[in-house]
């Protein structure tokens, strides 16, 4: 059933292939009974003006599922190509226009149009449908790879930019809804593994991809964007194709069932607040009108949108679903894990080129966290799909997965687990609480690092981060679906993105802040009494290269300021490690479904 299909009248909704109904409302309790909404189509009460129905198709498998699958990660392979494609374009696209002011915007430009669209695409595909919501994603992610392929000065580029991060910010999110539509919760995570495999190969190729097109076409740079365009418009026609979810059904119109008030303020929230962490120490200094504007103003936004949502009849994120445990404590952990992961995806390589190595050095160390996150994402979809659980302790032994380890490794679970005020009687160790383990290994490692550590301390690290970082994401969406009423696991899924964009920017803000100042700190405190320092210290601070020409006795000093710097991000990174940990801890366990409509009698 298309959108265009539901008529004023009261009809009672069917699914795809007329044989299954779920009726729902925005006002279902967040634990209800899902079996309790198990309704035949002659038994369907008429719909009243302020609710909705859901249609749960039947489930598809086979070779039809994973067409549409395919499909959608068509586009979710090609929107990670293009947020990591900047990496290597930006020096030729700044030099084309002249404006080494473009370097930055380039990348700002499409990570907060992508940040501000994902939010918004779960209630307006709730509304339009998942078929036209992923339509137009495509067609606008072409339209904004055109432009930039085709733009002849830099304002038309950033326009560019910003076109397609809507269109790119579409495509992630809604190919997560569509395979919570198509596959029952307890499939669901290796669906998701395979979808993050997509995403994380597309951003490791990207800056290679964007350099070898660049290095030897004669169309250089504007290839790179040029060529997106007709794979792009092919998965739009396929999806129109094979798409057919139906949207909820009401009997107000499409325009009356958006909260625009609602979409308005939060877009102006994680624009401005985005905005501003970018721009602040990045692109201007803090104390720059542009930060000192957009921060205050994002926080009157921000409370304007939670005033605004809790009142409304239907909002595009109920924000009652926060006060549910489960799901506040799989967003708290995916905003934190995706500091951690930002903090050390930029200040990593930076570590590793302070002490000489090359670009390419720190490009094969990175290689091993989508490794991690290849294994870990499948393996903890897999777990979950046999074992029907993601990470509550129960009392007595469970039938479920057992995961051998030393001893010592089960009392420094139980121990955490005691100081962060968690059940400790454990007969099986959490999976989640295992994926964020990892992650604290990995930081762990890095806090030991100095001037003369291996670099094969720094591939494990990355391989464990990519590792609790896969099995980290999968399970908190599984976690926060399975808590929540099936009529909200398109919002519910727009909120952790738009947790995870927060937190990538709020990570890279504090890492930076943290870097510079104790790097300034170091620096004057060993060569401030010196002639010249000032001038000095400012270049070594903006420009690595002056590692290789500094007076005659900075060497040393200069090398142990920037490994207290680091080490100072990697311990801040340890402090936030460890409350994603007590984070993920706390969230409780629901049942995976078998089938989509989550009865009971599965």
């Amino acid at each position: 059933m298309a959108a265009d299909d539901i008529s004023a009248q009261h009809v009672p909704p069917v699914s795809a292939n007329g044989n299954s109904l779920v009726q729902s409302d925005e006002r279902t309790p967040l634990l209800s009974n899902q079996n309790e909404n198990d309704i035949s189509a002659e038994e369907s009460p008429l719909i009243s003006n302020d609710e909705e129905q859901i249609v749960i198709v039947e489930e598809v498998k086979g070779f039809k599922l994973w067409l549409i699958l395919f499909t959608c990660w068509i586009g979710v392979f090609l929107g990670a190509i293009d947020s990591t494609i900047i990496a290597t374009l930006s020096a030729p696209i700044s030099s084309e226009f002249q404006s080494l002011s473009l370097l930055s915007w380039l990348a700002t430009a499409y990570f907060i149009s992508n940040a501000a669209c994902q939010p918004i695409s779960g209630r307006l595909t709730d509304i339009f449908g998942r078929g036209p919501g992923l339509v137009f994603s495509n067609v606008f992610f072409a339209v904004g790879n055109l432009i930039c392929g085709l733009a002849g000065d830099q304002s038309v580029m950033i326009f560019g930019r910003v076109v397609a991060g809507i269109g790119g910010g579409g495509l992630m999110s809604i190919s997560t809804f569509l395979g919570t539509d198509l596959v029952p919760l307890r499939n669901r995570g290796v669906i998701q593994g395979i979808g993050n495999i997509c995403y994380g190969a597309g951003a490791m190729l990207g800056g290679v991809f964007g350099g070898f097109v660049n290095d030897n076409s004669s169309w250089g740079w504007r290839l790179a964007f040029l060529i997106q365009v007709p794979l792009v418009l092919v998965s739009a026609c396929l999806v129109a194709y094979l798409v057919r979810i139906p949207p909820k059904v009401s009997e107000k119109s499409y325009l009356a069932r958006i909260d625009f008030t609602g979409v308005f303020s939060l877009i102006v929230f994680l624009v401005l607040l985005l905005l501003g962490l970018n721009a602040g120490g990045n692109l201007v200094p803090w104390i720059h009108p542009l930060p000192l504007t957009t921060l205050p103003l994002s926080l009157v936004a921000f409370i304007a949108f939670i005033l605004w949502e809790s009142r409304a009849k239907q909002p595009i994120i109920p924000v009652r679903l926060l006060l549910d445990r489960t799901v506040f404590t799989a967003c708290m952990t995916n905003l934190l894990g995706m500091m951690i992961n930002m903090m050390a995806l930029f200040y990593v390589p930076l570590y590793m080129q302070s002490r000489g190595s090359s670009s390419t050095d720190s490009g094969v160390v990175i290689l091993f966290a989508p490794i991690g996150i290849s294994i870990c994402s499948i393996g903890s979809g897999l777990i979950m799909r046999k074992t029907g659980r993601y990470g509550t302790c129960e009392k007595t032994p469970s039938p479920g997965l057992r995961i051998p380890a030393p001893h010592i490794y089960i009392q420094f679970v139980l121990l955490s687990s005691a100081l962060f005020g968690v059940y400790t009687n454990c007969a099986v160790l959490a999976l989640g609480i295992f994926a964020v383990l990892l992650q604290v290994a990995s930081v762990v490692i890095l806090t030991t690092l100095d001037e003369n550590s291996p670099g094969w301390h720094l591939m494990i690290a990355f391989l464990l981060l990519g590792s609790g970082q896969g099995g980290m994401l999968t399970i908190t969406l599984l976690a926060c679906l399975a808590a929540v009423d099936h009529s909200h696991q398109a919002v519910v899924t727009s909120a952790t993105y738009a947790f995870r964009s927060v937190g990538g920017t709020v990570g890279v803000t504090i890492a930076s802040a943290i870097y510079q100042n104790v790097l300034k700190t170091e620096l004057w405190g060993r060569f401030g009494d010196l002639p010249g320092a000032a001038e000095e210290i400012h270049r070594i601070r903006d420009d690595l290269d002056e590692l290789k020409h500094l007076p005659d006795g900075w060497y040393d000093g200069v090398i142990a300021s920037f490994m207290e710097a680091f080490r100072s991000v990697w311990l801040t990174m340890l402090g936030l490690v460890l409350l994603e940990l007590v984070c993920i801890s706390l969230m409780k366990q629901h049942k995976l479904h078998s089938t989509l409509s989550r009865s009971e009698r599965e």
